[in-house]
């Protein structure tokens, strides 16, 4: 238990050791004055409009997380519960990188008795519509910017070489997977009888029901529309906020797409709350969109650090009202 939490410490250091780097190292020439001049001069009316916006996109994801939640698994989640739960994972996001999904599960599986496996697997569903959803708006992005996309593409990645080298070595990766999987399918047949196998197997055979909840979902028109507004109310986060500063009032809503498009991958580091990397990604679109870097990087910053106060404070929020909630015990049998 020692070595684990050590482990865990270890890990949590050098993660907020490189977003502390990244940060620093692309804000250490900014001054001060500069950030808090612009902090003034901006449109609050519209900032403000961008975190109403952004909160109504929190509910609207708890909102869809909860349909995939089965009724008959345990105590009935509503709305209000599973917003709560997800804004509680989003804090401890800000501590621990990919930590607050098992949070908002460990939230339900608490007040809710709603068995942990079960959530996972609505959280993998999840998570595998955003990236279809992500992959979805890149491409719209390359659509509406292509020779802006392009441009950008090769300036942070050499594509012909990234192409010939996963053709290269494709062969190698498909020959190690099935190896592994072979792998694993031998040692569970080996000790198919041991109880920490059979709890393994019990664990992902939850996460799979999870899955599987998808074609069982009592509402899915509902679902299919909350996943597209969603992500156009990211859009539209992004874009009110660009409209209440002066640098970036003039883009265009196709502009906006390419700098949340990037903001979004920015996100997806393993660094806590995207600190450093989306700063250094929505930087790097705007200077290429004609912005000078001072005010790109203070853009960055302006509409990261709303997002981050939002989520502190409703998170807290969330936090204590369900410290309030008493754990759920299963009914006893008459």
């Amino acid at each position: 238990m020692i070595q684990k939490n050590l482990k865990q410490i270890i890990q949590l250091t050098i993660s907020l050791g490189v977003a502390g780097w990244i940060f620093w190292f692309l804000y250490r020439d900014i001054a001060f004055d500069s950030l808090l001049a612009q902090v003034k001069s901006s449109n609050w009316f519209w900032i403000l409009t961008s975190l109403t916006i952004a909160l109504c996109g929190y509910w609207l994801r708890s909102w869809r997380w909860s349909l995939l939640i089965q009724e008959n698994e345990g105590l009935k989640v509503t709305p209000n519960r599973s917003y709560h739960a997800v804004m509680v994972g989003y804090l401890v996001n800000m501590l621990v990188p990919r930590a607050g999904e098992v949070a908002r599960c460990g939230v339900l599986t608490r007040t809710n008795g709603i068995s942990l496996g079960h959530l996972f697997g609505t959280v993998i569903v999840e998570r595998s519509v955003d990236l279809i959803f992500l992959i979805g708006t890149i491409f719209l992005a390359f659509f509406v910017e292509n020779e802006l996309f392009l441009n950008l593409a090769n300036q942070l990645v050499d594509l012909e070489s990234l192409s010939a080298g996963i053709l290269s070595n494709l062969p190698i990766a498909i020959g190690g997977l099935l190896l592994f999987i072979l792998f694993i399918y031998l040692i569970s047949r080996r000790f198919k009888d041991h109880s920490l196998v059979n709890k393994i197997q019990h664990f992902f055979r939850e996460i799979g029901g999870g899955l599987r909840s998808v074609g069982k979902l009592r509402n899915p028109v509902g679902f299919a529309a909350s996943s597209i507004t969603i992500w156009i109310i990211y859009f539209l986060t992004m874009y009110t906020v660009s409209l209440g500063i002066q640098s970036t009032a003039n883009l265009s809503s196709s502009e906006v797409l390419l700098v949340m498009v990037m903001g979004s991958i920015g996100m997806i580091a393993p660094v806590q709350g995207g600190i450093g990397t989306f700063h250094a990604l929505v930087a790097f679109i705007l200077i290429q969109l004609g912005v000078s870097e001072e005010d790109g990087k203070i853009f960055a910053a302006i509409i990261h650090g709303t997002q981050v106060l939002l989520v502190i404070f409703a998170g807290l929020i969330s936090w204590i009202i369900l410290l309030r909630i008493p754990a759920w015990k299963k009914p006893t049998e008459v």
